[in-house]
């Protein structure tokens, strides 16, 4: 036994090793089934840190967003094991309003052939660009889209099942899933249904969703449309009849759909996105549990970037991209009668930065957002501080940061 524990140990390092000098992590090594990744157990993980300057209310303060370990296991040639626990905000404390320990995924992976598999356990449905691709590594600023944040709730996960296929002459990819429904009553104010998450905590199976997604491919340009229908009252008929709500499968139900499209070629990249959100019992939520649901929500973004050292022979081996990103999001887009209407939610924003990766692995970033939205409801402003700012339509945050992913 003592023998067979230095030999794990080597073989775990040389998978880590083998994932490096291909710049994957070992997720990804392990989710396309690289021969060294063929048996055994797996370890990766990401995280982040940022300073950011809040110059409205003239504050700045720092944080170690998340640190996220990751470890798989393969059963066999067919069978795999995927989990990833994250840290946020450096810990959690009795009473504390910031940091959260939690399973970011915790699934099983059939592969039935080359080009199909089955998920089942707790996953990340295939929405938009990162629910899925959400490494600090994969995406351009400190902070994950706004959109891709609070119109598609990133990191979406959810217990359920995916099915996964490609077809072998077309270069198209697809999925479709069934997983738990959302909790109407977890809306908040602000952020959409972002609240009204399970993220596999006692979902109460009385409501389910269903989850697509068809993405296609062309040399350079990729584009995929996905899309989520699903119920948001999963308590019982008794309870739901009191509050007046419309229980069962897909009852009171919450419709999104997204469309996005990608470009790369020589060091330049391209992303848009767009996404709708749609409750139409919004009303009847905010009769039951006053937390002035939208009847619709939407965002889209456009962004541009270039690697500045593509055309530098000596510095290929790094990437130095600059980047510029638009972002309009409304979550107030339409507000049953019974809502009040935030113009502080919708908002438009621009980042622009850049990010320095020495190795594909390993990223230092800066970048500065400008911020505009509506103009303040007095009606939804209780118990004021007597030293609060007026509310400013205009602000600007600067952003610094490492990230990493292994």
């Amino acid at each position: 036994m003592k023998k067979l524990v230095p030999i794990a140990i080597l073989l775990l390092f040389s998978s880590l090793s083998i994932a490096q000098q291909t710049g994957a992590t070992v997720e990804d090594s392990l989710q396309k089934g690289f021969k060294a990744f063929m048996k055994g157990t797996t370890i990766g993980g990401y995280g982040d840190l940022f300073y950011q300057r809040n110059f409205d209310q003239k504050t700045s303060m720092g944080d170690l967003e998340r640190f996220v370990l990751f470890i798989g296991h393969k059963f066999n040639k067919n069978i795999s094991l995927f989990s990833e626990l994250e840290v946020e905000d450096a810990k959690v404390t009795s009473g504390g309003v910031a940091g959260e320990i939690a399973l970011e995924q915790a699934y099983i992976k059939f592969d039935l052939n080359p080009h199909h598999y089955i998920v089942a356990g707790l996953f990340l449905p295939r929405i938009g660009i990162l629910n899925e691709n959400h490494l600090p590594t994969s995406f351009n600023g400190n902070e994950r889209t706004q959109v891709e944040t609070n119109i598609i709730p990133s990191t979406w996960r959810e217990i359920g099942v995916g099915y996964y296929g490609s077809l072998k002459k077309i270069p198209l990819n697809f999925s479709l899933g069934v997983v738990n429904g959302l909790n109407a009553s977890g809306f908040q104010h602000g952020s959409g249904i972002r609240e009204g998450r399970y993220e596999g905590q006692f979902p109460t199976f009385n409501n389910l969703a269903v989850t697509a997604a068809v993405q296609y491919s062309i040399n350079n340009f990729k584009v995929q449309v996905s899309g989520y229908c699903g119920g948001s009252v999963g308590i019982g008929p008794r309870q739901a009849d009191s509050l007046q709500l419309n229980s069962g499968v897909f009852g009171s139900p919450v419709i999104l759909g997204e469309a996005d499209a990608q470009y790369s070629i020589r060091g330049f990249s391209a992303r848009i996105l767009g996404t709708v959100v749609s409750i139409p019992d919004a009303a009847a939520i905010n009769r039951a549990y006053a937390n002035n649901t939208p009847q619709t929500e939407y965002g889209a973004y456009v962004e541009v970037s270039y690697n500045i050292f593509q055309e530098i022979k000596k510095l290929q081996a790094h990437q130095f991209i600059a980047f510029v990103r638009y972002e309009k999001l409304d979550m107030n887009a339409k507000i049953p009668d019974n809502g009040i209407t935030d113009g502080t939610v919708n908002q438009q924003h621009i980042i622009a930065g850049f990010g320095y990766m020495p190795i594909r692995n390993i990223v230092i970033k800066a970048d500065v957002r400008l911020l505009h939205t509506g103009p303040q409801n007095a009606n939804l402003i209780s118990n004021p501080s007597p030293v609060a700012l007026p509310y400013r339509n205009n602000n600007q945050f600067l952003n610094i940061g490492i990230g990493w992913s292994f």
